[in-house]
């Protein structure tokens, strides 16, 4: 009766397709890494008996995996191994102290103490930490800390001088050396400078980075993520042998689609690597380029930044533009305007998107851009933004719902290590517009819970070009499933951030289950 034998069957369940021709079906077969069949009602006889795997997903909730479309595996990694100093585990400068002191006292002499995650406005103290407040801490060896947006670190005495960082140094063009503004002598902050401190910080060991990528993979699988959009600035040919040899030792389960660092372009070029290119489990992705604001002018200027556009676009790369300030978001959108040809088809994406009024909304739906937006920062960030953005500028903060509305393609991720990569709490913010704190921001903004799953799923593939092969539960597509307790768009908006991964399946594969 079936073409294919089935390898596994799901049924009982509430699958939610995402596709146009079923939307809703009960039962799924799966053959091989694909789906194969599905189904209304109750599931045929003939499946329910055979060589192959029955699940019963007793009324479970079935939805395609979820596909993270800005993260940084790597970074995300390395904070699980290293200090974690998040709003969770410390609220203020002493407790941090207290726990680099205790890591200190159980890592080799000379070695670096990594800590990761704080955030300053959470602190009771609502300052940076300094290099003094880390010498207290931890004197003898050096120590680097990360803030959780990925673009401030803070080092200690002992570390600023093995970076060779004196009253004497100058800024770097794409940076800033915090100073005190009496001695002139460096605070120990540092805004976006990771390039300048690379080489200065030994990198983690193999083994660190495996262990951390074993930690990272438990993590992802446990909370649904099937695949993944790696959009590191700094992602070469190196990285991406790295990475294929994560997977071809099995430590990294997901799927992935690797950026190109805008600065690596020419080496990946040069060794023969196209946009698309795939490998194991891998593909290459967009071009990423940094476009910010910290000193104040937008860095690249906007010449540079249609230079390296234009590179991208004339040798077939999407681009990806990170674009925050309103000022950026308008420079990246003018820089992918200028380019030839029918830019729809090139699906150029900005990520983050985050400062964006309507006339930038237009702008955006004219030249068929695509936004990669962070639901998860408006829980957990919600109330940073309430009290340090402009009032005017916070009217148009993570327009999801004016983005919908105007046909901008929307895509979701959760720019991992910044925040937890979390799916459910980012169709969560997505749908209620909730800080943590209970604080609505911009709740007109809000999308449906059936937008914010398809923004995670469906979404996310077609930014990465692979929508006919994942993201929906239709019949040919990669068979990547995720079951949950409850039906996100069929309960109260404030109980979707309870629902729970009960069993996540890649490829066909179950991956993991739930107790």
């Amino acid at each position: 009766m079936w073409a294919q034998t089935p390898d596994l069957v799901l049924h009982n369940a509430n699958v939610i397709t995402l596709g146009a021709s079923f939307p809703r079906v009960n039962w799924v077969a799966v053959s091989g890494e694909a789906i194969t069949v599905v189904g209304v009602g109750r599931l045929p006889s003939d499946l329910l008996g055979g060589q192959w795997r029955v699940i019963d997903c007793q009324g479970g909730t079935l939805v395609p995996g979820f596909n993270d479309a800005h993260c940084h595996v790597l970074a995300t990694a390395s904070s699980l191994m290293a200090v974690d100093c998040s709003p969770s585990a410390v609220s203020s400068i002493d407790e941090l102290a207290d726990l680099l002191r205790r890591r200190a006292a159980d890592t080799p002499a000379g070695a670096w103490i990594r800590a990761t995650g704080y955030n300053e406005f959470y602190f009771r103290e609502k300052r940076h930490p300094t290099r003094r407040d880390l010498d207290a801490a931890v004197p003898e060896r050096p120590v680097r800390l990360t803030h959780r947006s990925g673009h401030a670190v803070v080092l200690n005495s002992r570390a600023l001088a093995l970076a060779g960082i004196t009253s004497d140094t100058p800024d770097p063009t794409y940076g800033v050396i915090d100073r005190d503004p009496d001695s002139g002598e460096p605070t120990g902050l540092l805004l976006e400078m990771d390039e300048y401190l690379d080489g200065v910080v030994p990198p983690p060991s193999r083994e660190d980075i495996y262990e951390g990528v074993r930690r990272f993979n438990r993590q992802c699988l446990a909370l649904g993520l099937t695949s993944l959009q790696d959009a590191t600035p700094g992602n070469s040919p190196e990285r991406w042998r790295l990475f294929k040899e994560l997977k071809e030792q099995g430590i990294l389960t997901p799927d992935l689609t690797l950026m190109a660092g805008a600065s690596h372009l020419e080496s990946f070029l040069e060794e023969g690597f196209a946009f698309g290119h795939r490998g194991k489990g891998m593909r290459l992705g967009a071009a990423k380029i940094m476009l910010t604001m910290t000193t104040g002018s937008l860095s690249p200027s906007p010449e540079e930044l249609q230079s390296i556009v234009g590179y991208a676009h004339r040798n077939g790369f999407q681009v990806a533009i990170h674009a925050v300030e309103m000022e950026a978001v308008e420079t990246a959108i003018e820089a992918i305007r200028l380019q030839a040809g029918d830019l729809t088809a090139r699906r150029h994406r900005i990520e983050h998107c985050s400062e964006c009024p309507p006339r930038l909304v237009e702008s955006l739906a004219r030249c068929g851009i695509t936004v990669v937006t962070q639901p998860g920062f408006i829980y957990h960030s919600g109330e940073r933004y309430l009290s340090e953005v402009e009032e005017e500028r916070r009217a148009w903060l993570y327009p999801i719902g004016s983005l919908k509305a105007a046909g901008v393609p929307v895509a979701a991720g959760s720019d991992a290590p910044v925040a937890p990569i979390d799916p459910i709490t980012g169709v969560y913010a997505a749908v209620t517009r909730r800080a943590a704190s209970g604080d609505p921001v911009l709740p007109n903004e809000s999308v449906s819970a059936d937008d914010a799953l398809r923004m995670h799923t469906l979404g996310s593939a077609y930014a990465s070009f692979q929508e006919h092969e994942r993201g929906s539960v239709e019949v040919g597509k990669r068979a990547d499933l995720v079951l949950l307790d409850r039906d996100p768009t069929a309960i109260d908006p404030e109980e979707i951030r309870n629902t729970r991964v009960q069993m996540t399946i890649a490829g066909g594969e179950v991956v993991w289950e739930g107790p």
